[in-house]
């Protein structure tokens, strides 16, 4: 059959299901607003397309984000009435709506079933959403008016989607009736057999004097993983433990990996990175010496980061109530031993002393206590790490699980097709 992905940052949560697809036969075609030079990528033909024009200066703030997603889901339409003319007709589309891309779909091909990866549905309580107050609203009397209006994308495709799925439970969640009960289950899917514990894996790092630092899992490793360092990724809480961490663990090297750009949330006022003013704030507690061994290593190729889980001695992953990241579970997969916020979306994965330790997200002196203490307990360390990865290969493991069940997903879409 034909199958349509539809992804801003294609191939992003699809990169396994797309061609697993094409695998099996299927004519896979994604559209992107990523322009590209592949034409096919692992069976899937690339259609890139590109909006023709940018938001309006000084448009309403509540609605520049609806606007922002109208402007792309006609970009996606244009460009699907081409593909269309060209002769192509889905059966399925599937599209990560978040964006909007996927709106005007249905007006292209009305027979085609529509199924959106649902992500996050923004509440005005019990998700990310002032649950830092340490970084008030600017306006927290309008902030539930400018919410409702960015769940518009969402609440319009409900009534143009045919089914959904969504990566954990607590995501799912945040969806409200009726949609939420079109919604399956089903994480991305982590490489389990890639991202695997590797006791002799070693990782040499490059000083900027010339000289260079090789680590082994003989040595005392703390990683902190986000795509961009900033308060809802716990950023802040985690540079406030490090004081501590550095005074009572003099062997310890810290690895930070994480860009200086904003992903979720604000910027922060002023001219300042996330990444430099919590460096500034907490920088004149530590000595030279110590912060010799504190490494931000910016964001890193795939290819380096699993040697970087799997040196890990602790890993610390924090996060407001919000999307779960991928890098928790490889976490999880390559035998670590976890340190992670009492949040909601950690609670599927991590249960504390078992598969992980739970820590507030807001006690610093907490999470550098725990840290410390695994650091101190090999034997604890390593009975979490093996927990973790059982739970990670049981529930999360891409070939045998996720996989599987994302196919069963689109074929249910596909019958739901043929009913008609």
């Amino acid at each position: 059959m034909n199958i349509l992905f539809i992804h801003q940052n294609f191939p992003g949560q699809f990169k396994a299901l797309a061609p697993a697809l094409a695998r099996q036969g299927h004519n896979v075609v994604a559209m992107t607003l990523q322009p590209t030079q592949t034409e096919i990528w692992q069976g899937v033909r690339i259609v890139p397309y590109t909006a023709s024009r940018g938001s309006t200066p000084g448009v309403h703030p509540w609605i520049s984000d609806f606007e922002t997603k109208t402007i792309r889901a006609e970009a996606c339409f244009r460009a699907a009435l081409q593909l269309k003319a060209s002769g192509f007709s889905p059966t399925v589309i599937v599209a990560h709506h978040g964006w909007g891309e996927s709106l005007f779909l249905k007006e292209v091909w009305p027979a085609a079933k529509l199924g959106i990866y649902c992500e996050f549905y923004y509440l005005p309580q019990g998700t990310d959403t002032g649950f830092d107050p340490e970084f008030p609203s600017t306006d927290p009397t309008g902030d539930g008016c400018r919410l409702h209006l960015k769940n518009l994308n969402n609440l319009l495709h409900f009534a143009v989607a045919d089914s959904g799925i969504s990566p954990t439970h607590w995501q799912a969640s945040t969806f409200p009736e009726p949609f939420r009960s079109k919604i399956t289950v089903v994480h991305d899917g982590i490489d389990t057999n890639t991202v695997a514990p590797n006791p002799q894996v070693s990782l040499t790092l490059q000083n900027g004097s010339g000289t260079s630092l090789k680590l082994t899992r003989h040595d005392e490793v703390i990683t902190f993983v986000n795509r961009n360092l900033e308060p809802s990724r716990g950023y802040h809480r985690f540079m406030r433990a490090l004081p501590e961490i550095l005074r009572r663990r003099p062997r310890a090297t810290i690895l930070i990996v994480g860009g200086d750009a904003v992903s979720y949330g604000s910027k922060p006022t002023g001219e300042e990175t996330w990444k430099n003013l919590f460096i500034n704030e907490v920088r004149p507690q530590i000595s030279d010496q110590d912060w010799q061994r504190v490494r931000f290593l910016g964001h890193i190729p795939y290819q380096h980061f699993i040697p970087l889980l799997q040196i890990s001695t602790v890993h610390v992953y924090l996060t407001y109530p919000f999307v779960l990241s991928w890098s928790l579970l490889e976490a999880m997969s390559a035998g670590c031993a976890v340190v992670a916020s009492d949040t909601p979306p950690l609670h599927e994965a991590i249960q504390h002393n078992k598969t992980g330790l739970l820590v507030d997200f807001f006690n610093s002196t907490e999470l550098a206590e725990s840290v410390c203490g695994l650091l101190a307990d090999p034997q604890k360390r390593a009975a979490l790490g093996k927990n973790a990865r059982a739970f990670a290969k049981a529930h999360y493991d891409l070939q045998r699980v996720c996989l599987p069940q994302q196919l069963a997903w689109v074929e249910n879409l596909a019958h739901m097709t043929a009913s008609h």
